[in-house]
């Protein structure tokens, strides 16, 4: 059996430093923003100017890659075999949903989310079919971002993240610790949990195709509707939709 070294950290270890990092770097955001900050600038998005740069690289990004190779594959896949794909997706994303509902010591939301798990494995062929929604077993979405909102953590400034899009310094930060729950990061075949990578993306963004075009079509600022839409439901999400009266 191979001795760990100090070179060969432990998982537990490795997923600390990951923590530590990003509150790091969740720090150096807030701490940016006091000079961010000026006349007449969203108390919510002191980071403005910045992030409509990276807004605008992601949407470059999304018109010359995402949304073509989107647009493709709903128009090549049958619509079934698109939501056996969505399904399966969903159905691995119940583990992480579940682990979440426990920390946040929401009863339904953990007994929803676990017994999703077995019926649409068993039942759903492996998940490709969402039997548990049809039995009236909802799915309840959570991340380490709302779990952190659940416990007071505040959301700190809004950022754009390149590539990955609308977040705040906690929800950013917690990325790190969400990859740990995913359970495609948790392929070793390098080559295959790519592909995974790669298709859930593009299954991602196929299902907002018209949005995306309703939204570019709209006579609005794309960007103040994307970030104010974005923040109002990440609130919501992490009140579970009882939002309190506080503003906060």
């Amino acid at each position: 059996m191979k001795t760990p070294t100090p070179q060969d950290p432990s998982p537990a270890r490795r997923s600390l430093s990951l923590v530590l990092r990003g509150l790091t770097a969740a720090a150096a955001l807030t701490l940016a923003a006091g000079c961010a900050t000026g006349p007449g600038a969203n108390p919510a998005d002191p980071f403005e100017p910045f992030n409509r740069g990276v807004a605008k690289f992601n949407d470059n990004v999304d018109d010359a890659v995402l949304k073509p190779v989107a647009s493709a594959y709903r128009r090549v896949l049958p619509s079934f075999v698109r939501t056996g794909v969505n399904n399966f997706f969903g159905n691995l994303s119940d583990v992480w949903n579940f682990a979440n509902s426990v920390m946040q010591l929401n009863l339904r939301h953990s007994t929803d989310n676990f017994m999703r798990i077995p019926v649409n494995t068993v039942f759903g062929l492996g998940g490709l079919l969402d039997v548990a929604t049809e039995a009236g077993i909802d799915r309840h979405p959570e991340d380490f971002g709302q779990t952190l909102g659940r416990w007071g953590v505040p959301s700190g400034p809004y950022v754009v993240l390149p590539l990955l899009g609308p977040s705040t310094v906690r929800d950013g930060s917690a990325l790190l610790v969400d990859r740990r729950g995913d359970l495609v990061n948790q392929i070793d075949d390098i080559p295959w949990r790519n592909s995974m990578y790669v298709l859930r993306v593009v299954d991602t963004r196929s299902n907002f195709l018209r949005a995306s075009e309703l939204l570019g079509e709209a006579a609005l600022d794309k960007y103040s509707f994307t970030r104010d839409a974005y923040l109002q439901r990440r609130r919501n999400d992490i009140h579970n939709g009882d939002l309190p009266n506080d503003g906060n």
